[in-house]
């Protein structure tokens, strides 16, 4: 298991951005499920800022994979989630919880992440928030 990603996700289970952060490079390309990569570190911090006010998520059924040569890594897991306020573009939010299988693939250098893609089924999270 790729103790960066390992460290990345615990970071993420107690709402710790900065701990997040100190596992990325600083060019880090983040590439949003169904939306634009976003550059840097600045921009992933922005990122988890807003989904914090619109989401609170925890992630369980968490398997890490790693290839040999420590420079790519993925995750497979289940988003637990309730969605806390309205994101632009998205249904009204009312407090709904959701649950959804999802995916993250890494990409590494010199023991911090350079790339993160996230992959989840938006039309299933659409149908469980509208109820």
């Amino acid at each position: 298991m790729n103790s960066t990603v390992k460290a990345y996700f615990d970071a993420f289970g107690v709402g710790d951005v900065d701990g997040m952060l100190a596992c990325l490079s600083d060019d880090v390309a983040h590439h949003v499920n169904e939306g634009q990569v976003r550059v840097g570190k600045a921009a992933f911090r922005g990122f988890c800022e807003h989904m914090n006010r619109c989401y609170r998520e925890n992630l369980t059924d968490m398997v890490i994979f790693d290839a040999q040569d420590g420079t790519r890594a993925a995750a497979e897991f289940v988003v637990n989630g309730t969605y806390l306020q309205t994101d632009e573009g998205l249904p009204e939010a009312a407090g709904q919880t959701y649950r959804l299988p999802a995916g993250s693939f890494f990409s590494l250098k010199n023991g911090q992440i350079t790339r993160v893609v996230t992959y989840y089924n938006l039309a299933d999270w659409i149908r469980q928030v509208k109820g």
